[in-house]
């Protein structure tokens, strides 16, 4: 049985979590082992996300009060929270990539904004891209204007060079 100075920890964790987080989303664990909940923390980790195990209870007294209180529907029977605070589709991406590799767990829903989101939003949310998906796409979009102009500019000078040519070796055939 847990003891109430680690009760108040965990607690304590999961407010500091809360409060930094972008994206909530509750899974459920069972079926899973050590190792498999482990690569799953690891992984989310590298991406800036934080996958903790945590009592509804106290879950819910930790979201009490804070844009995740919507979430508090979603605690019930086995429940594992994961926390994104870089960005909020690296965790929805991660967490869907594992529970279909592993074919266990499955997830519950989330909350963003204030807002519970369904299995399926969750879903959605995905397969959008990743932000650094975004800033390729918005700088290509930025560079290929640019980039139009130089071919134009260098189709000009490419097409003058080349009549200068034939010019040239038309004088010197004759």
């Amino acid at each position: 049985m847990a003891t109430k100075a680690f009760k108040e920890e965990k607690l304590q964790t999961v407010k500091d979590s809360v409060s930094k987080a972008k994206v909530a989303i509750a899974t459920d664990y069972k079926g899973l082992s050590v190792e498999e909940i482990t690569k799953l923390r690891r992984a989310l980790q590298k991406e800036g996300a934080e996958f903790t195990v945590v009592k509804n209870t106290l879950a819910k007294i930790a979201i009490e009060g804070t844009d995740f209180a919507p979430l508090a529907e979603l605690l019930q029977g086995t429940t594992a929270l994961a926390f994104g605070f870089q960005d909020e589709v690296s965790p929805a991406k991660i967490i869907e990539k594992f529970i279909k590799e592993t074919k266990k767990a499955e997830i519950k829903g989330g909350v963003l904004d204030g807002k519970v989101l369904s299995v399926e939003q969750v879903q959605e949310l995905a397969k959008l891209p990743s932000k650094e998906e975004l800033y390729a796409k918005m700088l290509g979009c930025i560079n290929s204007p640019a980039s139009g102009i130089a071919n134009c500019v260098n189709g000009v000078l490419t097409a003058l060079v080349r009549a200068m040519d034939q010019v040239r070796e038309q004088k010197e055939s004759a």
